[in-house]
């Protein structure tokens, strides 16, 4: 068991079994789609977050065990509609849920664990955690439709870039640390701006691990940034940083959205320090997260807070 998951070990229980509780539906296929997705594993990172952001900021009550199962749904939403939008065929290990069911299911069970998860929220009767919430879903909606607009565009620089993974990945780390700082009554610019920081961190490595992971341990394949045309950091920082044909044969690829020369990219990416460069940003921002809630009184969960983010760099799937 991680360090984060030991911190908030009784919380995080009542999270998940709150989550299975409300994936009930008298629609037999709404159920097994969500429990093949809640129940293919993950590190329920962005539960975790809001129940540390609470108890370190010194929360007492029990709100915080429904707004994390609510961020929950609403990743598994976004999983579930990315992976129809990317042809993704695998996730965690196993096939997608597109895979098995097809697109027009996995689609509709999405928008059923949106719908779900404003139920939900609707009976916890905050306005402001609804409006954080609200504008997190709308916020990331344009950022994978955005990254979709993106997609086959090698030009797309690093502004842009750092643009979409803040709307599409970082934005929901953000608004659940944010709801933790609400809940206990506190400021709540601190652990915003930790969440956004290690979400940035987190989706960087992401993209790090996608020319050097490996597919058994990440439970996805590497290379499908490549085949879907998806210009990331590392490959961003290779494209400017390399002579004229290593250029052509990138920008050819992302074009093309073709993963044929992955390997040759994958030494290209290694050759410029695209990849190097990336793990420097990625650290960049976990020194920022860290220096966030650098006034929070000392805890048990502060310390996690910081191993999380170094988590983010440091992992391997």
């Amino acid at each position: 068991m991680l360090s984060f998951h030991k911190a908030v070990e009784h919380d995080l229980a009542a999270v998940n079994s709150l989550i299975i509780e409300n994936l009930h539906s008298d629609v037999g296929l709404v159920e097994n789609i969500g429990h093949y997705i809640v129940g293919s594993g993950g590190k329920r990172l962005r539960p975790v977050v809001v129940l540390l952001s609470a108890l370190a900021n010194g929360y007492k009550g029990k709100q915080h065990i429904a707004v994390a199962a609510v961020i929950e749904f609403i990743h598994t939403a976004t999983l579930l509609h990315d992976d129809v939008v990317d042809v993704s065929a695998l996730r965690r290990g196993r096939e997608t849920a597109n895979q098995q069911w097809g697109n027009a299911p996995s689609v509709l069970v999405g928008d059923f664990l949106y719908s779900r998860a404003f139920q939900m929220l609707v009976a916890i009767s905050n306005m402001e955690m609804m409006g954080v919430i609200a504008d997190a879903t709308n916020l990331i909606s344009e950022g994978e439709v955005q990254q979709m607009d993106n997609a086959g565009n090698a030009e797309i620089d690093e502004a842009v870039y750092n643009q979409v993974i803040y709307r599409k990945t970082a934005k929901l780390f953000e608004s659940g640390c944010a709801i933790g700082a609400l809940l206990a009554e506190v400021d709540s610019q601190p652990m915003r701006e930790y969440g956004a920081h290690l979400g940035l961190a987190f989706q960087i490595m992401d993209d790090v691990l996608d020319y050097q992971g490996d597919t058994d341990l990440m439970g996805k394949n590497v290379g499908d940034d490549l085949a879907e045309g998806k210009m990331t950091l590392p490959l961003i920082y290779a494209r400017d940083n390399c002579d004229a044909e290593s250029r052509a044969l990138i920008c050819q690829a992302i074009e093309n959205k073709s993963s044929s020369n992955f390997e040759a990219i994958c030494g290209l990416v290694q050759a410029a320090g695209g990849l190097d460069y990336s793990r420097q940003k990625a650290l960049e921002h976990v020194v920022k997260a860290k220096q966030a809630i650098a006034g929070l009184e000392d805890s048990v969960y502060k310390t996690v807070l910081c191993d999380l983010a170094d988590f983010s760099v440091t992992r391997s799937d």
